[in-house]
């Protein structure tokens, strides 16, 4: 039997053109209560996109809570469903579109492991065919509303690569499986660097090229 073969594909940057997450608030919310909410979190936002890590967490947690704590569950994940088909219908990144399309033609486990929130990241799923995703998981009260805290931890950086391993292990695969990555920013650096075949797709060149990983091209193994 062949080794099992994973690909795990980046959504934001990498399977489209930018960021997805203030699109997708403004949608939900509205341009002027994302206003409302944004201009006074403007420092923390601004040092969490410098500094990333935790502040980066910190900084987006405290957007969801101001935007999104006390709205049903079901109705945010009904818009998000209509949001993300409609972003990637005008976000495609059609090349690497093609090489997850490649992937699963091939037979392989295709999984979105994203900072995304998992509400859209699943409609991905089903929209590709592909084997899962791993996105950012929201909380929900009892009365069945986000807190607009996450559950868990927000998915980027070393939670990708973990999450990623827990799928895998959850999985049951007979051997180690063969793992592809893709990722364009700083918060995919620790997923390509726990994959055997990790490709960078960001579209800066080398100014913007993350260290040490190949970038992805029409000779790409």
């Amino acid at each position: 039997m062949s080794t099992p073969t994973i690909a795990a594909f980046d959504l934001d940057g990498t399977l489209t053109k930018g960021g997805s997450v203030f699109h997708w608030l403004r949608f939900v919310c509205g341009n002027g209560a994302v206003a409302r909410v944004a201009v006074p979190l403007s420092p923390a936002l601004t040092v969490g996109a410098i500094r990333s890590g935790h502040y980066a967490d910190e900084a987006k947690e405290r957007l969801f809570r101001g935007l999104l704590e006390g709205r049903s569950f079901e109705e945010v994940a009904e818009q998000s469903r209509h949001f993300i088909l409609e972003h990637l219908a005008h976000e495609a990144r059609l090349d690497v579109i093609a090489r997850l399309r490649w992937h699963r033609e091939r037979g392989d486990d295709v999984v979105l492991v994203s900072a995304s929130p998992q509400l859209y990241v699943d409609v991905l799923v089903e929209h590709f065919g592909i084997t899962g995703g791993l996105g950012t998981r929201l909380a929900v009260d009892e009365s069945g509303r986000l807190t607009g805290r996450y559950q868990g931890n927000n998915c980027r950086g070393t939670e990708k690569m973990r999450r990623l391993r827990e799928w895998i292990d959850a999985r049951g695969y007979e051997e180690e499986p063969l793992i592809y990555a893709y990722g364009n920013s700083r918060g995919d650096r620790r997923l390509l660097g726990g994959a055997n075949l990790p490709y960078d797709v960001g579209r800066l060149g080398r100014l913007g090229a993350l260290r040490n990983f190949p970038r992805l091209g029409p000779d790409s193994p």
